[in-house]
């Protein structure tokens, strides 16, 4: 164990970074990894029990759940509910935010918005997967915490990571003070300190999405591709099209390797696809403590002022300089709305 340092020990070390938390947070973290254990261990074995396929529900998206995102929406839950830190558990599979009525959760200060199993359409393949999770500081002092204690933007998040379920498990988290990346040792059943201070480069030649949808796109969109396909040996391109469909595996690949990841509107998505505030929101906080940028083409995501829980947005993540350049050709092909935030396109 010499020279190892486990999540844990690295947590407790970084306690001072927060004197007003008095352990809660070092706590409320130590009981995600410790759930998102019991995922992996879930997802490993995936394809041997039965566990893998539909659980013949659908989310409050419309989307099929398959039985994984829902023990693993429970593991979560259950974890945060014991844990103490916790007041209330907003996640993707669940129609309403869940409060944690315990005697352990009276005096909580936590909110965690959570996905529980990102990209588990990718599970029947053997694809990774991933978790993706934000924590809050409750704004109400007295009372049970409340749908406004749920509705922050970006910037009022004190800690944020992803968990990606791979050919390594790692989970990556900052809490305002950098990103640090643990790899999970399955002798000892540990995350240990593999990817300290992680740091996205500034450009990248990697760009990530679904151009199936291109007829789609807004022309901005159309433009930024048809410009990463164009050979210039200066710029490096034409850049290589990476799209796994999993948003925590692409964008844990482009954070290591530098790139971009977009998920724009479409005709059919005009307010965009991902949820604001337990995918796009905890990711654009790990990438902007990284070096990197998070968009929804014109505007920053951590300042889009969210007004309901399964809000949606479209997203450009990743190197500086590659966000920037998909920022100005949306601002010259696609000007949005006044509405920030919204992705609505005009003429779309």
């Amino acid at each position: 164990m010499s020279g190892i340092k486990t999540l844990g020990q690295f947590i407790i070390e970084k306690q001072l970074d927060f004197p007003y938390a008095k352990g809660e947070l070092s706590r409320l973290l130590r009981d995600i990894g410790i759930a998102s254990k019991i995922v992996n261990r879930e997802v490993n074995k995936a394809g041997l029990v039965d566990i893998l396929g539909d659980a013949g529900t659908t989310n409050i998206q419309g989307e099929g759940q398959k039985k994984l995102d829902v023990y693993a929406n429970e593991q979560f839950i259950a974890a945060l509910t014991s844990g103490g830190e916790c007041c209330i558990v907003a996640t993707e599979e669940e129609d309403d935010f869940v409060p944690i009525d315990s005697p352990v959760s009276k005096n909580a200060k936590y909110i965690v918005c959570i996905d529980p199993l990102d990209g588990s359409s990718n599970i029947d393949c053997n694809v990774a997967v991933g978790t993706i999770f934000s924590i809050y500081r409750r704004k109400s002092v007295e009372g049970n915490a409340t749908l406004t204690d749920v509705l922050q933007k970006g910037t009022q998040q004190v800690a944020a990571g992803y968990v990606i379920y791979g050919s390594s498990t790692m989970l990556v988290y900052t809490t305002g003070k950098g990103v640090n990346g643990f790899t999970l040792d399955p002798s000892i059943g540990e995350f240990c300190l593999s990817h300290p201070n992680m740091k996205i480069p500034e450009d990248g030649t990697i760009y990530s999405i679904n151009e199936g949808n291109y007829v789609h796109f807004p022309d901005g969109v159309k433009k930024y591709i048809k410009y990463a396909q164009v050979e210039d040996l200066s710029t490096k391109r034409p850049y290589t099209s990476r799209y796994i469909g999993s948003m925590v595996a692409d964008i844990h690949r482009n954070l290591i390797k530098g790139g971009i990841y977009m998920y724009p509107t479409t005709a059919a998505s005009p307010n965009g696809k991902l949820r604001l505030l337990y995918e796009c929101n905890p990711m654009a906080f790990i990438i902007e403590q990284a070096g990197g940028i998070a968009s929804d083409g014109l505007n920053r995501i951590l300042d889009i002022e969210p007004t309901e829980l399964h809000q949606r947005t479209s997203i450009f993540i990743g190197s500086a300089k590659m966000v920037k350049m998909a920022e100005a050709l949306m601002a010259e092909h696609s000007p949005v709305t006044p509405l920030q935030g919204q992705g609505v396109v005009i003429g779309e």
